[in-house]
């Protein structure tokens, strides 16, 4: 079965800045299960995956476009240091934050007495990504998962 727009597709990956060391992979823990077609993985990767199977590896290079976007200026913002709770804050470490739209992968900037400024890019914008990905299981949706715009389940969402 090929992968095509309302597939389920679990798969391992491999990530890193091109010609970097592996900044992350999935090899450790389950496979990944996305539903092909929904948003639900950056655009770059989900067209690479259109049309292979089952058992392929592959590996391909992701421009940030086709990543998580170019690096914006003008995306910090400045944040009471109570809603960090009792971390320990340092400049360039990366947190997440709950904001209104969801959990947020944030940079922090600079920490004053009782504000830090931070950056909402996200860590990975602007950088040229490089992805090896092992195909393990590609199957049809069920309509629930269809319905609800992605993966029950085994590697998915729990509701």
């Amino acid at each position: 079965m090929k992968i095509e727009k309302d597939r389920v597709v679990r798969f391992h990956y491999t990530v890193s800045e091109v010609g970097q060391e592996a900044l992350e992979s999935s090899k450790e823990r389950e496979p990944l299960a996305i539903l092909i077609g929904h948003g639900n993985i950056i655009p770059g990767l989900e067209s690479a995956m259109d049309g292979r199977e089952a058992g392929e590896n592959f590996g391909v290079d992701v421009p940030a476009a086709q990543a998580y976007g170019e690096k914006r200026d003008g995306l910090t913002q400045r944040v009471p240091k109570k809603h960090f709770g009792a971390q320990r804050l340092e400049p360039g470490m990366q947190v997440v934050l709950n904001t209104n739209f969801g959990p947020r992968a944030v940079t922090i900037q600079k920490i004053g007495m009782s504000v830090v400024d931070i950056d909402l890019n996200h860590p990975m914008a602007g950088k040229d990504l490089h992805f090896d990905v092992e195909i393990v299981e590609v199957r049809e949706a069920s309509a629930e998962e269809l319905e609800h715009g992605h993966v029950h389940g085994d590697g998915g969402h729990q509701h």
